[in-house]
């Protein structure tokens, strides 16, 4: 783990290199992801550290390479419920656990929850929008 500022970044071995899980802890970060939003992707996983099908879900994504130009930030939702609300309000999305939201130009333009949690699924989508 490694810290940035005041936001801890994880970061993972993955098969193509390192997952840099940014950790999602403050409510100004969503802010920032928003606007930071319009000149590349982020990627949000809402997870459950005590659920077995977020901890697959994210074990998938870390076996994966990244995206290129994207950024993956990791919201742990039982310390942080109030910010998984805010997400839900914030980008008009029905809260799932776990789940990932594509952010592009500040809005949410894919979601997907539980078993259809996949990095080609990501890539796929990053590559549309």
């Amino acid at each position: 783990m490694c810290v940035y500022g005041t936001h801890r970044v994880i970061l993972l071995s993955n098969k193509e290199g390192i997952m840099d899980w940014i950790e999602i802890t403050q409510t100004e970060q969503l802010e920032q992801i928003k606007k930071g939003t319009d000149n590349h992707v982020a990627v949000i996983f809402k997870h459950s550290t005590r659920c077995s099908i977020s901890n697959m879900a994210k074990m998938r994504l870390e076996r994966e390479p990244q995206p290129a130009g994207t950024s993956f930030y990791l919201l742990d939702l039982l310390k942080y419920r109030a910010l998984s609300n805010q997400i839900a309000d914030d980008f008009k999305v029905h809260h799932e656990s776990p789940q990932i939201l594509i952010i592009r130009n500040g809005d949410c333009v894919f979601e997907e929850s539980h078993n259809g949690i996949n990095m080609a699924e990501i890539a796929e989508q990053v590559a549309l929008n």
